[in-house]
């Protein structure tokens, strides 16, 4: 991979701060004196979480868990698989599971599904990006940072083949 194939800026640094800000107000205010845990979806969400969590004005707790979908490929194999579990126990707690990008919604069913058997108080998600007309219907996501094209995006902690997390704008990849 070359630096020529990122392509050029689709969410700025700034644009991605202020709408981590308003989505880390809207948890806080959903969740006034409660403690939410929040389930980051590795490795992907780590730069989001990191920066959403300290948008939240609540006392919080987190955990990751690594799924996936997609091995080193840009397109979904269908297949999701647990590579790390949580380390909380979930039961009569309020979670809200953490995601950067949501694309057929396939792992986030999948997800939802496997941490609703855990017995949760409450099971909602905050995605920072859902991919236009690419998601199932009816995914239920309660809290979302912004809707892109269909294209492969790279930088704020999304990759391809591991390269490219560390840029601190959204690229397009080409």
């Amino acid at each position: 991979m070359t630096e020529g194939d990122v392509g050029g800026v689709l969410l700025s640094r700034d644009e991605l701060s202020v709408r981590v800000t308003e989505l880390g107000a809207e948890i806080t205010a959903d969740y006034a004196g409660r403690a939410p845990l929040l389930i980051g979806v590795l490795k992907g969400a780590f730069v989001f979480m990191a920066d959403l969590c300290r948008e939240i004005d609540l006392p919080v707790e987190i955990d990751f868990m690594a799924v996936s979908s997609y091995g080193s490929a840009t397109k979904t194999s269908g297949v999701v698989r647990i590579v790390k579990d949580l380390d909380i126990d979930l039961a009569a707690r309020d979670v809200i599971i953490v995601e950067d990008i949501i694309d057929s919604g396939l792992t986030l069913n999948y997800l939802r599904r496997t941490l609703s058997a855990r017995n949760p108080a409450s099971l909602e998600v905050c995605a920072l990006l859902l991919r236009r007309d690419r998601q199932v219907p009816d995914l239920d996501i309660r809290y979302s940072g912004f809707q892109i094209p269909p294209d492969f995006v790279v930088g704020y902690g999304l990759d391809v083949s591991e390269q490219h997390r560390n840029l601190p704008d959204l690229h397009s990849w080409r």
